[in-house]
């Protein structure tokens, strides 16, 4: 019997690192074990902010990998400050009191000159090419994965044109992202993304979501069924680590300005203060993007000399610094559009054996799944009492060499499960 073919429109695919591909790299690696043909369509030439060349060793070797030239403004706009645009491309935009001229000039011309984003130029090209490839090769589904939301476009279009199933996977949401206030958007331009987002909510057969207020959120713009599949954590390869000497509190992944939790900082400067041994057990590893303000917060704290700033580091390094960190740092925006986030890193934090000190805003959706599979404890940025006792008591149980995690129910957020799920959705 013949596979089914799936047709995915992604962005990011590898060498791209960071969290945003991990998602369709794992469907498509265990889509063949459920019958199911993967075919990929990816920008030939991408500017990705973060590069992890060992993920090329992931794609799976029975994926059908399509690819077409992409032009992206990023590549102009580094002309004026590639820093910048490399900063803003992967996330990190600087605190509005601190925006340089320069700053807001490509933050406008990011939010109302792109609609939906950079990305846009794409999608003509990609509709006239994949038409085309649908059509010669009976392709049935489709699904299109975004942010990018301008990659729905493409989904958008083909739908129109063909007798195609298409399934639009937010893997965030569109017009309630945390940084789309950010964008200085005109209330023209702000008016278009909430325009295309109706329509593509309207037309997609489907829409799958990460999380349950995405999906009540969603509810209420469309008719169209609307089903939640998590991220997820997969089987990784990674030596039995030591644990670190130290009483390292690790944040893996961007450190985000909006990110930066005071309530932390000050509790660990406080600890210092009342505990003499806590200076010389005391690390800080934040490995990954860090903005300028979370660093500038951390010397303002006096905390710097506890700092072991590693960087962006590959995804087997991160996976292994997830096993031997004593405690590991999940923080989101304190904000009412970061309910929804459930940061990707948080399934593979929850099958690392550490426990995971969770921040975030009231409600939050991974604050549940922290909970109920005991991976962690979560906390909202009133909490800040309650916060430092707990930093306290796992000070305390790494002192006597007992600090660790048992996590329950964690089979149901494996990759290879949430790609069954998919398939069922899917109707493959």
């Amino acid at each position: 019997m013949d596979s089914k073919k799936l047709l995915i429109i992604t962005y990011y695919w590898p060498p791209a690192g960071g969290p945003g591909v991990q998602r369709w790299l794992k469907f498509v690696k265990y889509l063949p074990d459920f019958g199911v043909q993967p075919i990929v369509y990816i920008p030939e030439n991408p500017t990705y902010p973060i590069v992890d060349e060992n993920l090329l060793q992931e794609v799976s070797n029975q994926a059908i990998i399509l690819k077409q030239k992409i032009f992206e403004p990023y590549q102009l706009a580094s002309f004026l400050s590639k820093n910048k645009t490399r900063k803003m491309n992967s996330g990190i935009i600087p605190n509005q009191k601190k925006q340089s001229f320069l700053d807001k000039v490509l933050l406008w011309i990011r939010g109302n000159l792109f609609i939906p984003d950079a990305r846009f130029f794409w999608v003509k090209p990609s509709v006239s090419y994949l038409e085309k490839y649908i059509v010669e090769n009976n392709i049935e589904t489709i699904v299109t994965s975004g942010p990018p939301h301008s990659l729905h476009l493409i989904g958008l279009e083909l739908r129109q044109k063909l007798n195609v199933k298409w399934v639009a996977d937010f893997r965030d949401p569109w017009t309630t992202i945390g940084y789309h206030k950010s964008l200085r958007l005109s209330d023209f331009a702000a008016q278009k993304h909430k325009d295309l987002e109706s329509k593509v909510l309207n037309t997609a057969d489907s829409i799958i979501v990460t999380s349950k207020t995405t999906k009540a959120e969603f509810e209420s713009l469309t008719t169209k069924p609307v089903a939640v599949i998590t991220n997820g954590f997969d089987v990784e390869k990674a030596e039995k680590q030591p644990l670190d000497s130290k009483f390292s509190l690790a944040h893996i992944g961007s450190f985000l300005s909006a990110r930066n939790p005071k309530l932390l900082w000050e509790s660990l400067t406080e600890l210092l203060d009342e505990i003499p041994d806590f200076k010389s057990h005391l690390e800080i590893k934040l490995i990954g993007a860090v903005s300028q303000e979370v660093l500038d917060t951390i010397a303002a704290s006096g905390l710097d000399l506890y700092l072991n700033n590693l960087g962006y580091v590959s995804h087997d390094e991160a996976v292994s610094h997830q096993r031997k960190s004593q405690v590991l740092l999940l923080i989101e925006i304190d904000s009412e559009e970061t309910r929804s986030i459930i940061p990707g890193k948080l399934f593979e934090y929850m099958v690392s054996n550490r426990p995971i000190l969770a921040i975030g805003p009231q409600g939050s959706d991974f604050a549940e799944i922290v909970t109920d599979t005991n991976t962690g404890v979560f906390f909202d940025y009133s909490e800040k009492v309650k916060l430092k006792k707990l930093i306290l008591d796992f000070y305390n149980q790494y002192l006597e060499g007992k600090l660790e995690s048992h996590g329950v129910g964690l089979q149901k957020y494996s990759r290879k499960n949430l790609t069954g799920q998919l398939v069922q959705l899917l109707n493959l």
